[in-house]
């Protein structure tokens, strides 16, 4: 794919940018997780395509599936988890003003980053 971004867990696609949106399909692979991180510019909408997951919101672990979401707040410290045995697909939809990687705040990476 010609926009696709890898990670050390996994890899996401661009679909879609605009002013005030941006829309992701992300994949993540078996027992990977992403930092436990907020943004401060944009909330975010996530909607579980195929697999299981763990998503960790403001300390509150929530178990979602195929066809479930979750909404995230500006602000809002989150996380997702693969939990399953196949890799974990979902579309994330970004609202807000900015949509920069830069926008991030990250609590915790199994990866090192900051």
């Amino acid at each position: 794919m010609q926009n696709e971004s890898k990670r050390p867990w996994g890899f996401y696609e661009n679909l879609c940018e605009s002013d005030d949106h941006k829309v992701k399909r992300i994949t993540v692979y078996v027992n990977k997780r992403l930092s436990y991180q907020r943004h401060f510019r944009r909330s975010e909408h996530w909607y579980i395509i195929k697999g299981s997951a763990l998503v960790t919101k403001d300390e509150k672990e929530i178990s979602i599936n195929t066809g479930q979401a979750v909404d995230l707040p500006v602000n809002s410290w989150h996380r997702i988890e693969n939990t399953g045995q196949e890799n974990l697909v979902f579309i994330e939809v970004q609202t807000g003003d900015y949509f920069g990687e830069d926008d991030i705040e990250r609590s915790e990476d199994d990866y090192g980053r900051a």
